[in-house]
């Protein structure tokens, strides 16, 4: 998640992935935090594998345990709705307020586009996100990413893919009653660490023995599928660095996706599909994915395995950018590795779906033809799919 000026292109095809076996326990669980699994090959967890944060357990999701106040997991921090009416409002840019309570008014039903209060917009992202239409990371900011979900779910029930949040898209999402905003209080965990500047060098992160993150205030995004920035403007004054700390966050906790009956990835809208048996789309996911020099692997392919937390196992002669001083280096596991906290291997050789260490980036940048998702949507499909499920690439 690091805003590197430099766009860094991670390598996919043609290298070796592997689970890491021996991983100290404290880093293990830091690392699952958010996870609806730990470290393993089968993603589907048992229940005494889920996370003992704030994150819901993958049976919490399914039944939509997002009740003001309660308990997510045991002797969890609790998260709490925020007031109906405004309390507080703060400069967001230049011009405008943000008002995080307006966020949460269930009867909103104003047209959302370009230019529209960022509150309004931050609405539409939380609900598409839980609806399984991802918008990539939470920002409060009407952007590609959010214009091609509410174009998607218009196409899906049948309606002219303006991109605009009219009446009708607010219709398909109010069944979502669930606050948008609630309050969290970050725990000890959520600073435990290690934190450290991850460098770009291939060379100098395999001198890393965890790919963790940079700061608290990285983790709390991708625990809340949100830029550091949105959690920094949602809470002028804090520090994200303190035990007990109470912050204002986007409440995205999912409900459990069933297993869909095949993967589509489309190279031209750079998006990842679920489908069910009727060929409907239950999930759709930005993603990363190709490039000129390794385009995508068109084609008939299927799921062969999940691989949680894997390790990185980088060969400077199969990559047409490598540098002249590279040697074959392995790669530790961890949120900021090249591939993430997930490897959904594919029948095609060397390729597969998995996480990014760069979330904001996702689909503005190319990859070396594997398919690039952010940490929790690859997250949320891999506990989905099963080995044997058809994944379609095509252009």
């Amino acid at each position: 998640m690091k805003r590197a000026a430099a766009i860094l292109r991670l390598a996919c095809p043609l290298v070796a992935v592997a689970v890491a076996s021996a991983w100290p326990g404290a880093v293990r669980a830091r690392a699952a935090d958010w996870l609806p699994w730990r470290k393993g090959e089968t993603p589907a967890a048992p229940a005494e594998a889920s996370p003992a944060t704030g994150s819901p357990t993958p049976s919490e999701a399914a039944s939509g345990a997002t009740t003001p106040g309660a308990t997510l997991t045991p002797g969890a921090p609790k998260v709490a709705a925020l007031p109906g009416a405004p309390s507080w409002t703060r400069a967001w840019g230049e011009n405008t307020l943000l008002d995080p309570p307006i966020a949460n008014q269930a009867k909103l039903v104003d047209i959302v586009r370009e230019g529209i209060r960022p509150e309004r917009i931050l609405r539409v992202q939380v609900l598409l996100d839980r609806a399984h239409y991802s918008v990539g990371e939470i920002d409060a900011a009407y952007g590609s990413h959010t214009r091609e979900a509410v174009a998607a779910l218009q196409t899906v029930h049948g309606r002219k893919p303006t991109g605009v949040v009219d009446e009708l898209i607010w219709d398909d999402l109010r069944a979502d009653t669930a606050p948008i905003l609630v309050r969290y209080r970050v725990t000890a965990r959520d600073l435990a660490g290690p934190f450290a500047r991850v460098p770009s060098d291939m060379m100098r992160k395999a001198s890393l023995s965890y790919l963790g993150y940079e700061s608290p205030l990285e983790g709390l995004g991708e625990k809340f599928h949100s830029s550091p920035e949105l959690l920094v403007r949602l809470n002028p004054g804090a520090s994200f660095h303190s035990e007990g700390e109470e912050i204002v966050v986007p409440n995205v906790i999912r409900s459990r996706l069933a297993r869909p009956a095949k993967i589509v990835v489309d190279g031209a809208k750079r998006t990842v599909s679920a489908l069910d048996e009727e060929g409907r789309v239950v999930a759709r996911y930005p993603a990363t994915v190709g490039s000129v020099h390794d385009p995508l692997p068109v084609g008939d392919w299927e799921i062969l395995s999940r691989t949680s937390y894997p390790a990185f196992y980088y060969n400077p002669r199969l990559f047409w950018d490598a540098k002249p001083f590279h040697h074959a280096v392995r790669i530790a596991p961890g949120p900021n590795s090249p591939v993430g906290v997930v490897w959904i291997e594919l029948s095609k050789e060397h390729y597969a779906i998995h996480g990014t260490p760069e979330p904001s980036m996702i689909s503005r940048t190319s990859s070396h033809g594997c398919i690039r998702l952010t940490n929790w949507d690859a997250a949320e499909l891999a506990a989905a799919v099963v080995p044997g499920t058809p994944a379609i690439l095509r252009k």
